[in-house]
């Protein structure tokens, strides 16, 4: 697919750590990269323009939430999502497996695909390979993932075996009804936390993949060396000519262990849902600005921020705002923390490309732990 490609600028000689250029049909992504999401066409409290600003480079939507409201027949219809809401660089929408796996005992799980109950009103609908592809056409996006199926952590071996199977029998399904030339379809590799499963799943997963792989089922509340464990056990088999995306991970910590480990892409519903609920991601670590102790901190949330939020406002006054429920609260604080996980990474990316990322990650670590 010539509308899709990808080129690594440069490797870092002591650890997986890469940047590269993505190139799309609506625009080039320059990696490694973090992705805000707009689960529902819109990254809540945020206007496009904003996050425009931000420096934000691509956005995911959320293929469930979407085909439920409004239906993915309307977003085609208004001409895509692009068109729909007003957003003209490139989109990525997850399958809503992930979602449909989480509903617990509102789903049942078949060879076929998956019978859910909507969480909205409680219809019953069916999720299989076949039908996502054609919701994810509908949505339009550029980028689209496979319907797989995201075992829970802690299951048995057994189990995680027959999901990761059935993953690969869907993937199968997924390729064969993917007939869109300016979508690409981006395989998912499972396994759980068995490295013998990951490492097989990969090799079967990676013959799919034209110009991206994606990795799921990490970060869903397993330890943090569990995850690097399972990336540690999966570098080696990643095609160097595509970039690999890291699935819901969002905290400033994963997102320089995974980059040190071969990781291109990252995204998480975390810094505008910690927002929401009156948290910053700071330099300096974790700040909640609703606590009492911030009532008359005159500061900047982070010193060293040069966006808006911090230009302007005090924690005294954000916590005011936390406090009274004011909506303005939400998208101050949701512009701070993607515009500081945005350029957390384009930090990253210049550490990389001059030969100095072990520096910067020890660097930043020293001052992120300083407080937490």
């Amino acid at each position: 697919m010539s509308k899709f490609s990808f080129t690594v600028i440069n490797q870092d000689k002591s650890c997986g750590a890469r940047t590269g250029v993505l190139h799309t049909p609506h625009g080039d992504v320059q990696t490694p990269i973090f992705m805000p999401v707009g689960t529902a066409a819109t990254v809540k409290s945020l206007l496009p323009s904003t996050l425009e600003e931000l420096g934000t480079q691509i956005l995911l939507s959320n293929t469930y939430h979407l085909y439920l409201r409004p239906g993915s027949e309307i977003v085609r219809d208004a001409g895509g999502l692009h068109k729909f809401m007003n957003w003209h660089k490139p989109i990525l929408t997850d399958s809503g497996g992930f979602q449909v796996f989480s509903l617990g005992k509102l789903r049942k799980i078949t060879e076929e695909g998956v019978i859910f109950q909507s969480h909205i009103d409680g219809s019953k609908h069916i999720f299989t390979p076949e039908n996502v592809m054609q919701t994810e056409q509908n949505l339009g996006a550029d980028i689209i993932m496979a319907f797989d199926e995201c075992s829970n952590y802690g299951v048995d071996k057994r189990y995680a075996k027959e999901a990761m199977e059935r993953t690969l029998r869907w993937l199968d399904r997924c390729k064969k009804s993917h007939v869109n030339d300016t979508q690409m379809l981006f395989p998912i590799i499972q396994g759980n936390f068995y490295e013998d499963l990951r490492i097989e799943s990969a090799k079967r997963t990676i013959p799919y993949a034209e110009c991206g792989v994606a990795i799921g089922g990490l970060s869903v509340g397993e330890p943090k060396e569990l995850m690097c464990q399972m990336l540690d056990a999966l570098q080696p088999y990643y095609p160097t000519n595509m970039p690999r995306y890291l699935m819901g991970v969002g905290t400033p910590d994963y997102l320089l262990e995974g980059v040190e480990r071969g990781i291109d892409m990252f995204d998480c519903v975390l810094p505008t849902r910690i927002a929401r609920n009156g948290t910053a991601m700071t330099s300096h670590g974790k700040v909640v600005v609703r606590n009492a102790k911030y009532k008359a901190d005159f500061t900047p949330l982070d010193p060293e921020c040069d966006c808006y939020c911090c230009k302007n406002f005090t924690k005294a006054y954000l916590r005011h705002l936390v406090n009274c429920n004011e909506i303005l609260a939400a998208e101050l604080l949701s512009i701070h923390n993607i515009h500081f996980l945005l350029k957390l990474m384009e930090n990253v990316r210049n550490a990389i490309n001059n030969g100095n990322f072990a520096e910067f990650k020890a660097e930043f670590y020293e001052k992120y732990y300083q407080n937490n």
